[in-house]
């Protein structure tokens, strides 16, 4: 019986999981900058969105590796698959939101202070650490799939 209840566990958190993150990133960011004509407000509420996601993300990926040690002491090697897609997946987080998200909003913050306007340099550095973030997130949202047929089977 508790297996059964920590299977399904597993399975709605995971669910939860990655449709946030497909959610968000590939369906309200999108549209936030699709139908706003104010860019700055976009991203504004774009970033409070993506940053609730990453708590969600971090969030979920506890729980997952809490109910995965409590339902086995050994872990098999589907199991320990799991645990990689799962620490992939956190690493994605950490490295995206926590990393380069900050480096990103100080040239957005330093944009400000000046208007609005980014230097020629600040706009590079910003496409570079956005591009880079938006790979990530895209590596995490594909560890996602990889993780939602994972829990699915075990």
């Amino acid at each position: 019986m508790q297996k059964t209840w920590i299977a399904r566990a597993r399975v709605l958190i995971a669910t939860l999981w990655v449709g946030s993150l497909w959610a968000i990133g590939y369906l309200a960011a999108p549209t936030l900058f699709a139908t706003l004509f104010d860019r700055a407000l976009a991203g504004t509420v774009a970033g409070s969105l993506f940053r609730s996601e990453s708590w969600l993300s971090l969030a979920c990926g506890i729980l997952l590796l809490i109910l995965q040690s409590v339902q086995n002491e050994r872990a098999t090697i589907d199991q320990r698959k799991e645990l990689r897609l799962i620490g992939g997946m956190l690493a994605c987080t950490l490295i995206g939101y926590f990393a380069l998200q900050p480096f990103m909003a100080s040239l957005r913050e330093a944009a400000g202070a000046t208007g609005g306007v980014m230097t020629p340099d600040a706009k590079l550095q910003f496409g570079i650490l956005h591009g880079a973030s938006m790979g990530i997130y895209l590596i995490e949202s594909l560890l996602g799939v990889a993780l939602i047929l994972k829990v699915q089977r075990s």
